[in-house]
């Protein structure tokens, strides 16, 4: 595909080339940043057999909260594609999945920050060096909150997984435009059944 034909603002149709690096960024970073959490107690993430995996979780956490930020603002600015017509359930229950993973988004990051800081604990970047503690400790509240990190970092996967499921349904099932707006021009996914436009012909 040409360079003259990507569409970097969303149109009614589709969203465009930045929301949807946006979007592909964000789905980067989450998988990573659980596929490389070292899990488990406050001794066995802050072993020194794991150091390079905390490092690198608590970078990519990082990272991915400062996109979402700005993510967050360019949705403010810019405009949302048209939903296709589907059920009032389906517009409430998309609607729902889109704000709690924002909410996750932001959630997850400043459980993951306030939960170290009260720990004493620093935050790493690697290439950077570290932030923090700028809170007192407090170190019962601290695993508390660690724990519900950990818990919203296995919420958000398992609505991500829901959200994707979601998008290939309207594609192979609803035949709509909802999975495809989010992806580029030169990506062509088959479909499994005809649309009901072809099978009335």
């Amino acid at each position: 595909m040409s360079v003259s034909k990507i569409t970097m603002r969303s149109s009614r149709l589709r969203y465009g080339a930045v929301t949807q690096l946006f979007h592909w960024v964000t789905v980067a970073l989450v998988g990573t940043a659980y596929i490389v959490s070292p899990g488990g107690s406050e001794e066995r993430i802050y072993s020194a057999a794991f150091d390079s995996a905390r490092q690198t979780h608590e970078t990519v956490g990082i990272l991915l909260f400062g996109l979402v930020l700005v993510r967050i603002l360019w949705r403010l600015l810019e405009p949302t594609p048209e939903l296709p017509p589907m059920a009032a359930w389906m517009k409430l229950s998309a609607s729902a999945a889109h704000l709690a993973l924002y909410a996750l988004l932001l959630a997850i990051p400043l459980t993951a920050i306030a939960g170290a800081w009260l720990e004493n604990h620093p935050l790493t970047i690697f290439g950077i060096g570290t932030i923090g503690p700028m809170v007192s400790s407090v170190p019962g509240l601290g695993q508390s909150v660690a724990y519900i990190h950990t818990i919203l970092g296995n919420v958000i996967i398992w609505l991500a997984c829901f959200h994707a499921a979601a998008a290939l349904f309207h594609h192979y099932f609803l035949r709509d435009n909802i999975l495809t707006s989010m992806l580029p021009d030169w990506i062509r996914l088959p479909a499994l059944r005809p649309s009901p436009d072809e099978v009335s012909r």
